[in-house]
């Protein structure tokens, strides 16, 4: 396992913050209510863990196929249904949505091969990540990758804990699938917007894994 080059600065001001409090903790409160500063002092730790935690990358083997659309997030499927994608297609799609907890692993990944030829962050609202209209009306960074079997729709969402969606990619960028795609700070879900008639290999509520899970296959 090693640590997202985001979660550097994050883990280091986390790490500050601990020190202070325990320092300030040990110095006046420990000779009276050493019971305190023993809750403070894991409070804090379990704090600094979890940061840790959020950043981390473990080591996957990777699955790959030229027709399978790989998850690009770790988390649970939300949401598996046809839609109108009034952004790029204009025309009715297949969504798969992943929901990301605090929990998971936040690093996003290149669900297939080819190449970028949409990039577009928009502003937006911060509603939880599995309301309904969090899709459109979210803080969100819109992808198209496309190769021989079409075009997929890649969407990182905001959610009501997510602030900062980091997308790496650039329009006319060359990528393979699980290559990183971006990243996503605390919370929030990943959108794939597919061709209709793509075969679905998941199920609501199943939990995948980003770089691993087969979530479709394109026909």
């Amino acid at each position: 396992m090693t640590i997202h080059r985001e979660g550097y600065k994050s883990i280091a001001i986390a790490t500050i913050i601990f020190a202070i409090i325990n320092l300030a903790s040990f110095y006046f409160i420990s000779a009276t209510l050493p019971w305190l500063s023993w809750l403070i002092f894991i409070a804090t730790l379990g704090l600094v863990l979890f940061i840790i935690s959020f950043f981390r990358i473990p080591n996957r083997t990777k699955t790959f196929g030229e027709s399978k659309v790989i998850s690009p997030a770790d988390g649970k499927v939300v949401v598996i249904e046809e839609v109108y994608d009034d952004e790029y297609f204009k025309a009715q799609c297949l969504q798969i949505s992943v929901f990301m907890s605090p929990a998971n692993v936040h690093q996003n990944h290149c669900p297939v091969d080819g190449e970028v030829v949409y990039n577009k962050y928009h502003k937006g609202k911060y509603l939880v990540a599995w309301h309904p209209k969090s899709s459109t009306e979210n803080e969100r960074h819109s992808v198209v990758i496309k190769n021989t079997k079409g075009e997929i729709l890649v969407k990182q969402i905001a959610g009501a804990l997510a602030k900062r969606i980091i997308n790496y990619l650039q329009v006319d960028q060359k990528v393979k699938q699980n290559d990183e795609l971006g990243f996503i700070k605390f919370g929030s879900r990943v959108d794939l917007l597919l061709p209709l008639g793509t075969e679905v290999n998941v199920q609501l509520n199943q939990v995948v894994k980003g770089g691993i899970t087969i979530l479709a296959t394109l026909k």
